[in-house]
């Protein structure tokens, strides 16, 4: 089909930046994220096939999309997902292509998803101690994560950032070791800020740790930290240390970027959010399993864009008396609410 003219939303924001959710299942259980123990699972037959996710891709690479990272659940759970990744590589106007990954697998799976064409990765790691990690995620496999940011490396990629949720209660004590480890694994280590959303039930305003605190508490060890220029519509800002450690820091929390947000997220089964903070959703399924053509399917893409109006982390940061953003029964009642589903 021609091209179709870039839909912009009533803050003037592109649509330029999709997170596509490839599974709800996940081989972790963080407490920011998978706390409790069961959950309820979108069914199998609703997950949309490789050639359904291409075709979205390419609908929304039409509509002005630039940028997708692949996410979960943990992504790499999804079977074949070089293939995957080798159909999107091809799509006419995606110029950067990424996934996020706990890393456990990922040893197995870098060099294959390198030689499909993935651009970049970013792999989560909130503790260098292994015994922490089995407490706050229910894991012992905490050396596959550090084998696959190794197998990372060698498969060549360039890019390779690590994030890090940082908890007051938790991990606060390890913000030298994570950015002496990224200094010496050639990583950038990102800190982020305890979010309330999804499966964060036991989140509360006292765990987060702010940007500004994450800077005066590296300052005073590692001396003045400089910002470098950026993205402006990039979640991280980044900053180096006078060695030249490059550090970022997501401050979703405290300092909203609403502003600049130009992603959206589409989940496993076709659901397309505006926002991580979004209520509902638009079932892109439906119009693709009913036959919808490309052409309408752009314009449902134009129409709900032009109409977005979200600014959840701002509408967040105005509340008073600020908890989680749902309860377990509400997460029960729709899993498209939990971050597992939607992707970070």
């Amino acid at each position: 089909m021609t091209s179709v003219a870039h839909p912009r939303d009533r803050y003037d924001r592109p649509v330029g930046s999709l997170r596509l959710s490839v599974t709800d299942r996940c081989n972790m259980r963080c407490r920011y994220c998978m706390p409790e123990e069961s959950y309820v699972w979108l069914p199998r037959a609703s997950l949309l096939s490789f050639e359904e996710l291409e075709r979205l891709v390419r609908l929304f690479a039409i509509s002005g999309v630039e940028k997708v990272r692949l996410t979960g659940g943990e992504p790499l759970l999804r079977h074949d997902l070089p293939n995957l990744v080798s159909r999107l590589r091809r799509v006419p106007g995606i110029r950067d292509l990424a996934l996020t990954t706990n890393g456990i697998l990922l040893d197995r799976w870098a060099e294959p998803l390198r030689n499909a064409g993935l651009d970049r990765l970013t792999i989560s790691l909130d503790t260098l101690r292994p015994e922490r990690l089995r407490e706050f995620a229910r894991t012992d496999r905490h050396p596959d994560v550090l084998r696959g940011i190794a197998a990372a490396r060698h498969a060549g990629f360039t890019t390779i950032k690590v994030n890090a949720v940082i908890i007051r209660d938790y991990n606060l004590d390890e913000l030298g070791d994570l950015l002496a480890f990224g200094r010496s694994e050639g990583v950038e280590v990102r800190f982020i800020e305890y979010m309330d959303v999804g499966g964060a039930t036991r989140w509360s305003m006292d765990q987060v740790v702010s940007k500004q605190e994450l800077l005066e508490l590296i300052g005073r060890t590692h001396g003045p930290t400089t910002l470098l220029a950026g993205d402006p519509r990039a979640p991280a800002e980044r900053f180096t240390l006078v060695d030249g450690t490059r550090f970022g820091i997501v401050a979703s929390t405290t300092a909203p970027f609403c502003g600049q947000c130009d992603r959206s997220r589409l989940t496993a089964d076709g659901t397309w959010f505006l926002c991580l903070y979004a209520e509902a959703g638009v079932d892109l399924r439906e119009s693709l399993r009913r036959g919808a053509s490309d052409a309408e399917i752009c314009d449902q893409i134009r129409q709900t864009w032009e109409g977005r109006t979200d600014r959840g982390a701002e509408a967040r940061l105005g509340q008073s008396e600020r908890g989680a953003l749902y309860p377990v029964e509400a997460l029960r009642a729709d899993p498209r609410r939990e971050m597992h589903t939607r992707g970070g």
